[in-house]
């Protein structure tokens, strides 16, 4: 998208509802924040995200199952 087109949402925004315009700067804020993270994800970070998320039936959890996997990992 070029700056041009990225000008004429921003000039359209300012033609919406106040709500709908304070929602679109909340989210532009929280975009900008993201940004400012020191937290980023490697690529492979980034591939297991994916690959979960395509996952038609995920493995689910129960809390006992998580914790019990969690003290193994820590050694405890």
């Amino acid at each position: 998208m070029s700056k041009e087109q990225v000008k004429a949402v921003l000039d359209r925004v300012l033609t919406w509802p106040n709500e709908r315009q304070e929602d679109a700067a909340k989210l532009l804020l929280l975009m900008e924040s993201q940004d400012q993270s020191d937290y980023r994800l490697t690529d492979e970070q980034v591939e297991e995200v994916r690959r979960r998320q395509a996952d038609p039936n995920p493995r689910r959890l129960t809390l006992e199952e998580f914790k019990e996997r969690l003290s193994r990992h820590l050694g405890k």
